[in-house]
């Protein structure tokens, strides 16, 4: 379905200050839900009143994150400031999501094992880089060339989380298969350079004007490039990005369900696990610290509590009632089967039936 003048006229601001695609999706997605949640209102005769409610409903009906509703708050505030021109108030008064966060997941060594021995060999160098070097998904995916330094054998991530930049550690097992992966991107470069209609990869608005002819160097092309060609949004041009994300989620669940592994595993899992092998490998938490980028230790510390609590750093009492080889009978009684006439529940009315989870 077509975007509305309003939503269109966003989207081309929004592209002018140089605003990532994911971004920009994201804030049309809030603020269209906005809209359809107000029964299609234009945001121009709504206020604080309309964005509280809507908060107030992520929080209290959908029971959103913390994060997702600072989105959508984010969102609102930016529609307000620049595109209706009346800023929302600093002092809304809505209720604040307060659900806990998540435990990290994290494999263990023979479940890394495991996991690598059914990754796809196309997703195999992506996936062992996000393992061996702690890269967050989209930081792996925008990896050029030139980000790779084989003399001190590390890997620069620019505007990672934050929009800070950092340099991590690069597994000495992963350099040949690296080299061999920019002969890859070269080939396609080869292809891509004898197509008319190709207009380089693409360079954020900075780097774009100053290094006028970057975009079809291969040192600036992607690591890990897209099979096909794909229209720029913002230009209109033909560009070779990178490997779709959902492709490479997909290739991580599928890998873990073959490899048996009963745990939710996602491409951040990995990150996970390398910081908790990291320790538990002899780092310092200050160095695991920097090479996950976080900007507050305590966030780095929650690995500390996990490798605490799998290496038996903490003994349930429990354990000191037997010997640890004794074994405890298991009540195997069989269920009775009712002996009344079983009635089905009464359907459970959903306070948000009247609106769609997706736009």
């Amino acid at each position: 379905m077509a975007k509305s003048a309003f939503l269109t006229s966003i989207e081309r601001f929004m592209f002018k200050r140089t605003y990532s695609k994911r971004t920009i999706d994201s804030y049309l997605y809030w603020i269209k839900f906005y809209i359809r949640f107000h029964n299609k209102t234009h945001p121009g005769a709504m206020g604080d009143i309309e964005v509280e409610q809507f908060l107030n409903y992520l929080s209290l009906d959908r029971k959103v994150s913390p994060k997702t509703q600072t989105m959508a708050l984010n969102a609102l505030a930016f529609m307000y400031k620049n595109i209706i021109k009346k800023p929302i108030s600093t002092e809304l008064g809505f209720i604040k999501s307060h659900m806990a966060r998540k435990l990290p997941i994290v494999l263990t060594e023979p479940e890394i094992k495991a996991f690598f021995s059914k990754v796809p060999p196309r997703y195999f160098l992506l996936t062992a880089i996000m393992y061996g070097s702690g890269l967050r998904l989209m930081e792996a995916l925008r990896l050029r060339v030139q980000d790779i330094d084989f003399d001190y054998r590390c890997i620069r991530v620019w505007n990672g989380k934050g929009g800070k930049h950092r340099t991590v550690t690069l597994a000495n097992e992963l350099l040949a298969s690296l080299r061999t992966q920019i002969q890859h991107v070269a080939e396609y470069l080869s292809v891509d350079l004898r197509n008319p209609d190709y207009a380089g990869v693409y360079l954020p608005h900075a780097l774009r004007l100053k290094y006028q002819n970057a975009n079809k160097e291969l040192g600036w092309h992607y690591l890990f490039p897209s099979q096909k060609l794909s229209l720029d949004p913002e230009a209109h041009v033909w560009r070779r990005h990178h490997i779709d994300e959902t492709a490479l989620q997909r290739a991580v669940r599928n890998a873990a369900r073959e490899a048996h592994i009963k745990k939710q595993v996602t491409p951040h899992t990995l990150r996970h696990s390398f910081a908790t092998h990291l320790l538990a490998r002899g780092a310092d938490i200050r160095t695991v610290q920097d090479q996950l980028g976080h900007a507050d230790l305590r966030t780095t510390q929650i690995y500390t509590h996990i490798l605490q609590m799998g290496g038996n750093a903490v003994v349930s009492p429990f354990d000191n009632i037997k010997e640890p080889s004794a074994t405890y009978s298991i009540d195997r009684t069989t269920p009775r089967q009712p002996n009344h006439i079983f009635h089905e529940p009464r359907p459970v009315n959903t306070v948000y039936q009247r609106f769609s989870t997706g736009l």
